[in-house]
């Protein structure tokens, strides 16, 4: 049966319809779950939504897109996605990238294992261990998916764990706008080429928080929202150098002495040669959330991206995150590929 991780993704339902003569009879539907919940299931079909009860539900099960993207595609989606997240300290293995940012984010240090290592595959594993162990840090390896599946396979075997599967997800830009329309009843957005101490805090805080949730040491900064502290140097890199980058703020008005608070915040760069919009950091503060925030951030930096000549956007988002998931499909992004972060073992197991 299906579960919450297989919304956004194609599955297909066979589902009882009636009977005739003392047989069943059954009908198939295939397309993108959009919901699911206790009751019923709703499918987005080539033909439109189709509602279907649970009671109803024979045997339903996720398969593969109907066309998945070339490799060519995902090596140049992981390219630009490297330039949006930009690890200060970076090295090369054949073709493979070696990152590392004073673990701040696992995806800035970990291992992009795209391309040819430049000598077999066991020895470039040893190699990525090698490479971090001499920065005092364990080995992480992103494997997109299915082209890295071999390395993924060869990770299986040295007993490395995983982390959730990420989907990295894509949309037209000018769909974004046009699933986002302007909303001038909010407050403004302001997109600014640094980022302000409360985006800075905002940011830190939803970092933190996401690294204490899978009880990971090196996936993010330990800088509370709160806490009023400089963030650490390759986490500034991280954020700031990238050439065409906005950070996009939206304030409150707040009583004195505050005066207005950061209520929304997300991060925009344009890479890949000007053609991909890359989203992330998109936070809502708790009390603020469930009133289009969201959506009017990413909006703002949609209309940014575009003036640039962008036509393409990406965002990276935990499989589990069902809100995320949800608010993301609604702008029309759906999933490119997919990567999951690879866990070196503890030493002597592997």
């Amino acid at each position: 049966m299906l579960r919450r991780q297989d919304v956004g993704h194609r599955i297909v339902v066979r589902r009882v319809v009636g009977s005739t003569g003392g047989r069943t009879l059954f009908s198939d539907a295939l397309g993108e779950l959009v919901d699911l919940t206790e009751t019923h299931l709703v499918l987005a079909t080539a033909t439109g939504p189709l509602r279907v009860p649970l009671a109803e539900v024979h045997r339903a099960k996720r398969v593969p897109p109907a066309r998945r993207p070339s490799a060519t595609a995902v090596v140049a989606l992981e390219r630009a996605a490297d330039e949006a997240w930009p690890a200060p300290v970076r090295d090369r293995l054949g073709d493979w990238l070696l990152r590392a940012a004073d673990g701040w984010t696992g995806r800035a240090n970990s291992a992009l294992p795209i391309g040819d290592p430049d000598r077999p595959l066991d020895d470039a594993i040893d190699a990525v261990r090698r490479w971090y162990a001499d920065r005092g840090q364990p080995a992480l390896v992103n494997v997109p998916l299915p082209l890295a599946a071999p390395v993924g396979a060869a990770l299986d075997e040295r007993g490395w764990g995983a982390r959730p599967l990420v989907l990295v997800q894509t949309a037209p830009v000018a769909a974004i706008l046009d699933a986002a329309p302007a909303r001038p009843e909010l407050p403004p957005v302001e997109l600014t080429r640094a980022p302000s101490a409360a985006w800075l805090a905002l940011a830190a805080g939803r970092k933190a928080k996401q690294a204490r949730r899978r009880g990971d040491a090196v996936a993010g900064p330990t800088v509370e929202p709160d806490a009023g502290a400089e963030p650490p140097a390759a986490a500034r890199h991280l954020l700031t150098a990238v050439p065409q980058v906005r950070f996009a703020h939206v304030y409150a008005d707040t009583p004195e002495p505050a005066g207005r608070e950061l209520v929304a915040a997300a991060r925009g760069t344009v890479t890949g040669g000007g053609r991909w919009l890359g989203l992330g950091l998109v936070e809502v503060v708790p009390p603020a959330r469930r009133r289009g925030l969201a959506r009017h951030v990413v909006r703002a930096l949609a209309q940014w991206a575009a003036e640039l000549g962008a036509t393409h956007a990406f965002l990276q988002v935990e499989e589990r995150n069902f809100g995320a998931v949800e608010l993301y499909r609604g702008l029309g992004f759906t999933t490119h590929h997919t990567y999951q972060t690879r866990t070196e073992p503890p030493a002597g197991t592997a």
